[in-house]
């Protein structure tokens, strides 16, 4: 039995993310479904994490496992063929037995888009916001997550998680244009809906409707109930996954 890795982008506007679901249609099951027919068995695919619904991905890594003999670079071409449009396949290629789409994974980095004019050319992945945001302060409050150890404020309550503990090595707001910014972060590992909790609490603190020292609070107390709302999900792109 030979596991191979296999990288693809997707738009997942139309998706409920990445993760297999009993009442809707993902990510997961599109290329399992693609894999099956063209190896003619039945491929389970582990991913190298869960996207939620309309979270889109522009470089995600899965690997898989089989028996079959096949050219790698006629696996990908048959495959994008195959699955839907907003899906595109990039790479398959062989990898050791030991090494894991998911748990092998060093640092993962999550794009976050806003926009603060009308834009009908964004308006799919980003969110339009019309606040006057203070960027310096957000920026300051964002450094402060590099000395953050453990993320629960930024979890989803409830989520199935054995830790909240997070290495987060980059979190900072870049200006793509006027009127154009993004929420780059990356870290080890992200708990559920995390990335959309700290952005959510950046912009309470670029509203002036939140203190440093309050930010500073809200991460210390664990409690996602005091941290800001989560933002939508169609402005998050997971970016990069590094092994």
């Amino acid at each position: 039995m030979q596991r191979y890795f296999i990288t693809f982008a997707y738009d997942g506007t139309a998706y409920h993310g990445w993760q297999i679901q009993p009442n809707g249609n993902s990510v997961q099951e599109e290329l399992q479904k693609a894999l099956s027919t063209i190896l003619r068995e039945t491929i389970e695919v582990v991913g190298a994490g869960r996207t939620d619904a309309g979270v889109h991905a522009r470089r995600m890594t899965a690997h898989f496992e089989t028996e079959a003999n096949f050219d790698c670079a006629q696996l990908a071409y048959k495959l994008n063929r195959l699955v839907p449009r907003d899906i595109a396949i990039y790479d398959v290629y062989p990898v050791d037995a030991d090494m894991h789409a998911r748990f092998s994974a060093t640092l993962r980095t999550y794009h976050y888009y806003i926009h603060t004019r009308k834009n009908p050319f964004l308006r799919h992945y980003s969110c339009e916001l019309h606040y006057q945001l203070d960027f310096n302060l957000m920026n300051q409050a964002a450094a402060r997550l590099l000395a953050v150890d453990d993320f629960g404020a930024f979890c989803k309550a409830h989520a199935d998680v054995k830790t909240t503990l997070c290495n987060v090595t980059e979190a900072v707001w870049v200006r793509d244009a006027d009127d154009a910014w993004h929420f780059r972060i990356s870290a080890n590992r992200f708990l559920r809906n995390m990335v959309r909790a700290v952005v959510g609490t950046l912009i309470e603190v670029g509203r002036h409707r939140m203190t440093l020292q309050q930010f500073d609070d809200v991460v210390a107390s664990g409690s996602r109930s005091n941290a800001g709302e989560s933002m939508p999900g169609n402005a998050l792109f997971l970016e990069d996954v590094k092994y």
